[in-house]
């Protein structure tokens, strides 16, 4: 298996469905990174992170020090990583927090991004992405689906465009539904990962 790097983003530990899938599709595989955004948080973007992530960091205090040595972990094992595994539930039709967050501390001008005549260009290139996305409803291909278009752009963004989405509906739909729909995406999972 090449380097993967999975990121986990549900709040729900050991009962979230997105970690459950992700767990069954990489077992037994070798060079798997897991972060699991939920149980160790990144910090929330605010006006003091974001100045400290565009200075030189000389004037910075330990703390945020702290932070932009984290996002430079962070962008790093991105790097590293020839897959990219990300599992994105979907909270009130969007994805969580904890992975927004996670984007807000990587997305860098002059880092993972920069500005062109012609438009940003994203640094982060070279990576396969896998999105698997989990839902109590069914939402894909509607306009309720609105975290699908969000992760493609800032996925896009930062230069990675090879993406594919493997979805988990209908989750809280019943058992039967449920059950049908969490084989078919670990049958979807297992060639991507």
């Amino acid at each position: 298996m090449s380097n993967t790097l999975v990121l986990k983003s549900s709040i729900l530990g050991d009962y979230s469905q997105s970690n459950q899938i992700i767990e069954q599709a990489i077992e037994g595989k070798s060079n798997v990174t897991i972060r699991d955004l939920a149980a160790e948080p990144v910090p929330v973007l605010d006006m003091a992170v974001a100045t400290a992530l565009r200075s030189t960091g000389d004037d910075l205090s330990d703390e945020l020090k702290a932070i932009v040595k984290l996002s430079d972990e962070l962008i790093a094992e991105l790097q590293n990583a020839e897959k990219v595994v990300i599992a994105a539930p979907m909270y009130n039709f969007m994805i969580p927090t904890q992975l927004k967050n996670y984007f807000d501390l990587i997305a860098r001008a002059g880092v993972t991004f920069k500005y062109t005549e012609t438009g940003p260009v994203g640094l982060i290139k070279d990576k396969k992405v896998v999105v698997v996305t989990t839902r109590g409803g069914i939402h894909k291909d509607t306009p309720r689906d609105s975290m699908h278009d969000y992760l493609a752009t800032i996925l896009g963004f930062l230069g990675m465009t090879d993406v594919e989405f493997v979805y988990a509906e209908a989750l809280n739909m019943g058992d039967e539904p449920a059950a049908e729909n969490r084989a078919s995406a670990l049958e979807a999972l297992a060639p991507l990962v």
